[in-house]
């Protein structure tokens, strides 16, 4: 596993606002955050945007990796295509804390679309930061220093979705 404090951020043609908000919160936290688009908002194929961003996670260029599409779904498929992935579809604040403590994952896919609800005020920390320091159980792998004491990254209102 790497140690490199850059967390590489991808999504599809309808998030980007959203991806550039999720990447200056995770600059504000101490991380370097290496977007790789797109840039414009033309229709794009999310698979591609997920296999970049899980081929960066692989290579260990990026420690974590924070992949965006309307409902999360599709881009985790592509991300865990890629041999050593582990992304998971985190909804709210407590199944992201979750996946990345209990079954050591190194990319988020945050929805984007809610139903055409805007998201509940406890649910729009989804891109959780916690633990991302904390040992995986049963001796996965990852790092062992410790409790991470990285505070728990909020989206502001889904960047105003």
């Amino acid at each position: 596993m790497t140690t490199s404090n850059r967390i590489v951020l991808s999504s599809d043609h309808a998030a980007i606002a959203l991806r550039q908000a999720v990447a200056a919160h995770v600059v504000a936290r101490g991380w370097v955050a290496v977007d790789i688009g797109p840039t414009t908002p033309e229709s794009t194929h999310y698979p591609a945007h997920g296999e970049a961003a899980a081929r960066r996670v692989a290579s260990g260029d990026c420690r974590f990796g924070i992949v965006l599409c309307g409902t999360g779904q599709g881009i985790m498929m592509a991300a865990n295509k890629i041999g050593g992935i582990r992304c998971g579809v985190c909804a709210d604040t407590f199944s992201a804390r979750m996946i990345r403590q209990h079954n050591d994952a190194n990319m988020l896919p945050p929805g984007r679309a809610r139903g055409g609800r805007r998201p509940r005020a406890r649910d729009r920390g989804c891109v959780s930061l916690r633990g991302l320091r904390r040992r995986p159980p049963c001796g996965a792998g990852g790092d062992d220093r410790g409790a991470g004491d990285l505070a728990a990254a909020t989206i502001r209102d889904r960047a105003r979705a």
